[in-house]
């Protein structure tokens, strides 16, 4: 019976959403409790990368690995998804694309001009532009799931694939925007693996160890370049081919990795990240928390600025004729949709990670409040959301779901 029900729990939809609540749940109660050192120290530890041959020597930690190494794998499946959507699926045609094309460029630029226009005279915030630009695909998937038939299925791939192209603009705001120390003698050597992976292709092989093993020398060596190594996923799966011999060749990779990711780095990335210590706020710190500029751009950036620029720009495609809203959704049901987009969590989390780097006391208490932040925006978000999804849409039964 025990099982059976956990058997049920995993391959449920909404299941990742839970466990990363549940991670970030249990991060936050150590983080805070007379075992709060442990917690910090654990995972300071130390495990530097050393590879003499390749000249390759970073003093990484176990948060380091899990930030840069685990989590270029859950891109590398995020670019999968989007690979399969763009040659197969949603975005298969210039009329699917569209829409959730538009609404994702909308729901990028709105957040950042309101977190922008609040900070405009704090230049030492402006680093944090991007994280109210983010949404959380599997956490936002997982609410809309806990909702059954009230959202559709075409909205909920509507989302997906909007979720899918603004986490893709985020890995490139972060190659631009943060990398640094660049070094031009492993971008040019990122080439070798590049070149490897582009003969793989041609010659249309569906040997996946090689691939992977390539995969690991360009992740190295954007690494070493300075280039945020989360990059090496996305070139990565754009080299794997769709089809090889009448293989599912992608899909099939996806499917097989994607549980790893789900269920163990997902989880396992907000439980590093998501511990705030709260003793390192001041007694009147909540008074003031609200009024702090950085707070309230990323605040006001993920719930005001996703929902308004998704609805606007879609608005516009629909109006323009460029695109036409989700089968048998009406606005009503896609405003409630829209609304989760604001959910930026575990991609949130993680480009304040690169904007905020823990050098100092004060940076930390600076990270710990934009964490503080992002949890607030995201649980204003996934509150609101829920309300006007149960009192302003119906059940709904479609035939072209079956």
């Amino acid at each position: 019976m025990i099982k059976k029900t956990v058997t049920t729990f995993f391959k449920a939809e909404a299941a990742t959403g839970i466990l990363l609540l549940l991670s970030t749940i249990l991060a936050l109660s150590i983080a805070n409790s007379s075992n709060s050192s442990a917690y910090f120290e654990f995972l300071k530890i130390p495990l530097p990368l050393a590879i003499d041959f390749l000249n390759i020597e970073k003093n990484l930690s176990l948060r380091d690995w899990i930030n840069d190494a685990l989590m270029a794998i859950f891109f590398f499946l995020i670019s999968l998804e989007l690979k399969k959507e763009i040659l197969i699926g949603e975005l298969s045609t210039k009329r699917k694309a569209s829409l959730p094309l538009i609404a994702a460029l909308g729901g990028v630029i709105f957040p950042a001009i309101i977190f922008i226009i609040i900070n405009i005279n704090n230049s030492e915030n402006l680093r944090g532009f991007a994280i109210p630009t983010a949404t959380d695909i599997a956490f936002a998937y997982g609410i809309l799931c806990l909702f059954g038939k009230k959202i559709s299925k075409s909205l909920k791939i509507f989302i997906v694939s909007l979720a899918v192209i603004d986490d893709l603009v985020a890995i490139l705001i972060i190659a631009f925007f943060y990398s640094k120390d660049l070094q031009i003698s492993y971008l040019l050597l990122s080439l070798i693996p590049l070149v490897g992976l582009v003969l793989l292709n041609f010659k249309g092989s569906d040997k996946i160890f090689l691939y992977v093993i390539l995969g690991i020398f360009l992740w190295l060596m954007i690494l070493k370049s300075g280039v945020h190594s989360t990059l090496a996923g996305v070139l990565l799966a754009a080299f794997i081919p769709l089809k090889i011999n009448n293989k599912n060749l992608l899909e099939n990779l996806a499917h097989k990795i994607s549980p790893t990711v789900n269920f163990l780095i997902l989880p396992l990335f907000a439980f590093a990240n998501s511990g705030i210590e709260f003793k390192n706020f001041s007694y009147d710190f909540f008074g003031s928390f609200f009024t702090k500029p950085l707070t309230m751009g990323i605040i006001v950036g993920m719930f005001f600025g996703k929902q308004i620029g998704v609805m606007l720009f879609s608005f516009l495609a629909v109006k323009f004729k460029i695109s036409h809203l989700p089968q048998g959704c009406n606005w009503r049901e896609f405003y409630a949709a829209s609304i989760f987009t604001g959910i930026g969590f575990t991609m949130s989390i993680f480009i304040a990670g690169l904007a905020f780097i823990e050098n100092d006391t004060l940076e930390k208490i600076m990270l710990d409040e934009v964490k503080l932040a992002i949890l607030i925006g995201s649980l204003l978000s996934i509150l609101y959301g829920s309300f006007i999804t149960t009192t302003f849409t119906k059940q709904k039964i479609e035939k072209y779901e079956k």
